[in-house]
Order: C-alpha cells, then structure tokens, then sequence
C-alpha cells in the first residue's frame, strides 16, 4: 500500500524478467515459511492515521519436531535440553552472534550461532521501546530471552513498562492486548537488552496503534528517558507518508536523546524514519553456510530485498547528509542491519494466539532496537539525533574511518520493481552500511 519510490542514480531496469522469493532462495524452501502478522498490514485508509509493525516470522517447516502445535507459530519453551535455541542444523542469529559479526566482541572466523557466546557487555543510561497496546508478560518474557542467552536478568529497577496517556501522558490506562503488537513489544526489548544488557528500559505502550496515541507514547517515552539521563528510543512502527508528517517532527527532538525508526518492510519510504530527527534504519541479510562440518559459518551481507527506502516525498534534505548523492528531500535510511526473516533473530513471546514461546522474526524491525542498544551501549550519548546523525556521516566521509566503522553493503536489491540496488557507499536499500564496533557512532 505504500507510496513507491525511485531513487534514480541508483535504478536498474531488468527487462522480462521476474524473481519470486522461493526462486532466489531454493535452499531454504525447504525450511520454511515467512508469514505477515495483521498487525503488519497497512490499509488505505490506515494512511496518515494509523501505524503498522514492521516484523515478519519465519516459520519452520518442521517444527512438529520440537513439539510445537499445528496452530500456532512458536516453537514451545518445554523442549527437552539440549534443544533449545540456537538449533544444531539452523543459523538463525543470536545475541551473540550478531555481535560478532559486528565486531561489538571480539570476532572469530564464522561467528557461527550454534557455538558462539560471547554476549555485549555495555550499556547504561536508559533505552526507550515505544510501541502500542500492552504486553502483559514483558518482564517475564525478556527474562526468558536472557537466561537463554546467558544476558543479565532485568527487575523492576532495570525494566519499566508504562500505560501513555492520561495526565503529563504517562499515566494511561492498561490498553488491552493485541497479539501481533505483542510480538513487535517482544522482539524490540529483548533485541535493545541484547546489545546493551547494561540500559534501563522502558517499554512505554500507547492506547492504539493509531498515530496520536503513538505520539502520545513518544513523548512519555522522552520524559523517562530524559530523567534518566538521556540515551535512546527505538520505534518499530511507521507507515506511508503523508502530507502533514513534517508538522509531527517535533516529537522527535527532546534534547539527550536520539529517536531511531525502522524503514519498513515493503519498497519505498515509511514516516517517522523519513523525519529528519530520526535515524533511519533498514535491512540487510546475513548469509551463512548452510550445509557440510563448517553450517552456519557467517558468509558474507548483502541488502535485504524488502527492506524500504529511497526518497522522502515530504521531509526536506538534512544538511548531515551533504556528503550524499545530490537530492531534494531526505534520503534514508541512514544505516542498517540484519533484518531478512529468512536470516532472522531468536525471540521469546509467550503470546495468547500465536503461541509460547520461540519464534524467528525478521524485519526492520530487528534492526531499529539493535542499532538503539549498539549506539546506547557505544557511551557517546549525543545531544540530538541530528547530532548523532552527524558523527554517522561524518564516519562515512572519511576515507579512513568509513571502511574501519562501517560495513558497506554492495550486493543485493531492494524494491525489485522500483529498481533500487547496493551499490558502493550510500545506497537506498542498506543506506551507508551496517555496523562495524562502536566507533562512529
């Protein structure tokens, strides 16, 4: 449903030619199967209005085999060790092993998930998660998540959840439960505590998954993490552009505090992460080895075909981006990370109509919380987003600390219709690149 659309210095036309996923994926058709929540579909009349999450599961084929029922998409918690996640014969990533292929830890050669794990140790101040509708066993679940993968435990000193609205909008009233918001709250508290163990987090819920409620969230989200010092909030959530966006901006401008977004997972542009106060963050796909003594062996990243990106319709040019392609509005996104539900991450939900209790999800939104704890636990703690921004692209002009900061993504398509492809440096499908350590950042 969203607005397409093209970056032109980037366009490749293929003529007679059509890729379905299956097709450029066969090695793994046997495997599974990515599904879309509701909660990810965006309606016409959703636009302008209401959000949608970003996040997409990725469903084993055989997952009867773990025990899991044919209703549901979650492998049990009640597998019998040592059989639970990571899986021997599966290269779905892990805390750890994201952040060896980060060089966040020390790296070793394949930064495989099966064996290594060693975690993130850093972080501090506080992460914001804004999200709607609530999650009734948040704390329980990212403790789950944590004692899996060895993590620290978080309490009522370390993890906050707050109802938005009502008085100073932050004191609302429980929201109700909606299962594929759940999952989003899931993923994004558990993927900020992955990559900063050491943050206090606050997962704030709005009303509705509508734009008001949602902006409402952000801004009690900005006030706690403000008291405590400042740091990040991550906003997996979005939808198409509209002409109005660059009025709500200023939601995203709190001083001590920098505002990440997920680009989306379908071509063309997503607001907020298109607001020059945001940092933009899109897809990319990690490649593993997946057969023979060295599986699950790290290959190499390439751009995530579904990722969103291009041109702003509505958000003017950033002066951070004057290192960039020539071009009349904001360009995201800005950075990326894994993302591909095919490549996808560990998570933990124990979630009344999709099921208890491991899943893989997949999407942008994986890699808006992840780069919010990467950033968080990188100490720097800017003053702005477009403070930080600006040490991002100032990293990228550099001839030395780009290649020494950065991953530049240079394979892949994204928006196959729309014709955008990674190409070298700035690209409209994984922006300047994924992480590389916590220098320019």
């Amino acid at each position: 449903m969203r607005s397409a659309t093209v970056f032109t210095a980037f366009t490749l036309l293929f003529l007679g030619c059509a890729i379905s996923a299956s097709a450029q994926e066969p090695s793994l058709a046997h495997k599974g199967r990515v599904v879309i929540p509701d909660s990810a579909i965006e309606r016409p009349e959703d636009v302008g209005v209401r959000a949608h999450t970003p996040y997409q599961i990725f469903v084993l084929a055989d997952r009867e085999k773990f025990g899991a029922q044919p209703n549901g998409y979650a492998l049990p918690e009640a597998v019998a060790a040592p059989n639970t996640p990571p899986f021997s014969g599966y290269g779905f990533e892990t805390p750890a092993s994201i952040a060896c292929l980060y060089h966040l830890v020390t790296p070793v050669t394949g930064c495989n998930p099966n064996t290594f794990k060693t975690n993130p140790t850093g972080g501090s101040k506080a992460i914001g998660i804004v999200d709607a509708f609530d999650y009734p066993t948040a704390m329980a679940d990212l403790n789950a998540f944590s004692k899996q993968f060895g993590l620290p435990a978080v309490t009522s000193t370390t993890f906050k959840v707050i109802f938005a609205g009502g008085t100073g909008g932050c004191a609302g009233t429980d929201p109700g439960n909606d299962p594929g918001w759940e999952g989003e709250q899931a993923l994004d508290i558990e993927w900020a505590h992955a990559m900063a163990p050491k943050a206090k987090i606050f997962l704030v819920e709005a009303a509705s998954s509508s734009f008001a409620d949602l902006l409402v969230a952000e801004d009690c989200a900005s006030k706690q993490v403000a008291a405590a010092g400042g740091g990040e909030i991550s906003n997996s959530w979005g939808g198409s552009e509209f002409s109005t966006e660059t009025t709500l901006d200023s939601h995203f401008k709190a001083s001590k505090i920098v505002y990440f977004a997920s680009t989306g997972d379908s071509a063309g542009t997503e607001w907020p992460s298109v607001s020059t106060s945001v940092v933009a963050v899109g897809g990319t796909t990690t490649s593993r080895v997946n057969s023979g003594p060295t599986f699950g062996n790290f290959i190499g990243e390439a751009a995530w075909e579904d990722g969103g990106g291009g041109l702003s319709t509505y958000e003017p040019r950033p002066s951070y981006q004057s290192s960039l392609p020539k071009a009349t509005h904001r360009l995201v996104p800005d950075v990326s990370s894994d993302a591909n539900p095919n490549t996808g991450v560990w998570v933990y939900d124990n979630n009344p109509t999709n099921g208890c209790c491991w899943y893989v999800f997949g999407g942008t939104s994986v890699a808006s919380p992840s780069w919010a704890g990467i950033v968080n636990a990188a100490g720097h703690f800017a003053a702005s987003s477009t403070a930080e921004l600006t040490t991002i692209y100032a990293a990228y002009a550099s001839a030395t600390n780009y290649p020494a900061d950065y991953n530049d993504i240079t394979y892949g398509l994204c928006g196959f219709y729309d014709g955008n492809i990674a190409v070298a440096k700035w690209d409209p499908c994984t922006g300047i690149g994924s992480p590389k350590g916590y220098v320019g950042k």
